[in-house]
């Protein structure tokens, strides 16, 4: 039984505002307790539970939002991560369960415990000794200046296995691989498969997407320029220098759970996403 809500909302929309203001009050009466994000703070009528996203530990958090909403919290949420609804506040929404029109439905068969969990696996990422946050979409890696290669060698299980000159490198999860890996070519991994894919941004030589195993820990050092940015989730940028050149990607140990009411992932292809107007 569910006894505490977190609350993450678009803070730059006003329809997701009124939304988490309404969500808000319909849990209380229910008999929840509700913290609210902080940055949240400023925009909604008189928030009671005021709390950053590192602390929130609940029973299970709502989003109102797309899908750059989920990811946002999935860097800084505490974990073991608790499960998320998703409500749809974005473009595409991929990630998200269900449509503002539904929103109180769905929590009532939350409440009721009407639903399952999918679970969706994260990347684990280090640089040296620095553990990053974990991605669940994925790891962009670039010199993050527009058309400007960079040189990398990879290697898989510490043993090289190409060197390549790109304009970027995308590492993308299950989940990401519907999205940026999508779009530079790289391929759909069915959710029932352990693996990642590593796909090249606009590559100066012949080289397509890898997908590699759950066991496998994939490294990227830097041969030139002199440092290049890491971007986790469109969220957590950190910069690699010449210093300390190399990124290492492996399987996480946590992993971010959705509340679904309908398990289908190629139904979601279908209508959001692959597949739009094809059947």
């Amino acid at each position: 039984m569910f006894k505490t809500a977190g609350i993450v909302a678009r803070y730059d929309k006003k329809q997701a505002i009124i939304l988490a203001e309404k969500i808000s009050k319909y849990l209380e009466k229910k008999g929840l307790e509700v913290f609210i994000e902080d940055t949240l703070a400023e925009k909604m009528n008189e928030p009671k539970r005021i709390i950053q996203l590192e602390n929130m530990k609940t029973d299970f958090i709502v989003t109102i939002g797309g899908d750059g909403t989920i990811l946002r919290a999935g860097i800084s949420i505490p974990k073991p991560e608790p499960p998320i609804l998703a409500i749809n506040m974005g473009v595409r929404g991929f990630l998200t369960e269900v449509e503002p029109k539904d929103a109180f439905l769905a929590l009532d068969k939350c409440l009721k415990g009407e639903y399952k969990i999918e679970k969706s696996n994260k990347l684990s990422i280090s640089v040296g000794n620095k553990h990053l946050p974990d991605a669940l979409n994925d790891v962009v890696i670039s010199t993050g200046e527009p058309s400007k290669i960079i040189y990398t060698q990879i290697f898989k299980n510490s043993k090289p296995i190409l060197k390549c000159q790109t304009d970027g490198l995308i590492l993308a999860t299950q989940t990401g691989s519907t999205g940026y890996s999508l779009s530079a070519g790289g391929p759909v991994l069915d959710k029932e498969i352990d693996a990642f894919v590593l796909t090249p941004i606009c590559s100066l030589t012949v080289f397509h997407s890898l997908v590699f195993s759950a066991k496998s820990k994939v490294s990227i050092k830097l041969i030139r320029p002199k440092k290049m940015v890491i971007l986790i989730d469109g969220n957590y940028k950190h910069i690699i220098t010449s210093e300390d050149p190399k990124l290492s990607v492996s399987y996480s140990k946590n992993n971010t759970s959705f509340i679904r009411f309908e398990d289908d992932f190629y139904h979601r292809l279908r209508s959001r996403l692959l597949f739009k107007g094809m059947g």
